[in-house]
């Protein structure tokens, strides 16, 4: 799905909508008053703002107009409440919710950092299944992540989301994103199931070989 960018004040509402959907189901949807507090909490947020109701409601509105969230009826009460819609709009899975939603909420992360920070989210068994992930997301017709090139000094790259349009680091493009080369673990399980196909393989010849030779005895 092709969206038009999204500013800092949507980015920040989207974000939040996701994290209290994985994280409070029970107090989800959230109330404006709600919503306002997730955004501006000092913790998991980078940076830390101090949006009003009304820039949070525009912003909700934008959102809604792109279809990435909706308002629904509190019951009874009347009290409207707010939720997103990135899983149906963007056709996310959990994890892949859980990792696009930490970028949203603290900009450029390592892999080592997603796995850390998503945990309330969903648990990520190694960094390689991070890596998949945001590989998923950066190999679609319309990538929703991408890798920056790594800065002299660091020892590893950082993934940025691309839902406020193309991204640029120090005058650079964002690398290409592949999938993760296999792990120790993974050579070794490769390499085990090569070496039964092969012994199979031998069997069968040596099968054969018998009967080809019980023609002649």
């Amino acid at each position: 799905m092709a969206l038009p960018p999204l500013d800092a004040f949507e980015i920040r509402v989207l974000g939040s909508l996701i994290e209290k959907d994985l994280t409070t189901p029970e107090y989800y949807p959230l109330s404006l008053n709600a919503l306002v507090n997730a955004c501006n909490q000092s913790n998991n947020r980078d940076p830390v703002v101090t949006h009003g109701e009304e820039e949070i409601t525009r912003a909700m509105n934008r959102l809604r107009d792109k279809r990435l969230a909706a308002v629904v009826s509190g019951g009874d009460n009347r009290v409207f409440k707010f939720r997103h819609q990135a899983m149906e709009a963007l056709e996310l899975t959990r994890p892949e919710m859980s990792v696009l939603c930490v970028l949203l909420l603290r900009a450029a992360q390592t892999a080592g950092e997603l796995r850390a920070r998503t945990g309330r989210m969903h648990e990520f068994a190694d960094l390689a299944e991070v890596q998949a992930c945001l590989a998923a997301l950066a190999s679609r017709p319309e990538p929703i992540v991408a890798v920056l090139p790594r800065q002299p000094g660091t020892k590893e790259s950082r993934y940025i989301h691309l839902l406020s349009g193309k991204v640029e680091s120090a005058g650079q493009e964002p690398a290409a994103l592949t999938a993760p080369p296999p792990t120790a673990t993974e050579r070794v399980q490769r390499l085990e199931a090569e070496v039964a196909g092969l012994r199979r393989e031998l069997a069968q010849l040596r099968d054969h070989f018998a009967q080809f030779r019980k023609q002649f005895d």
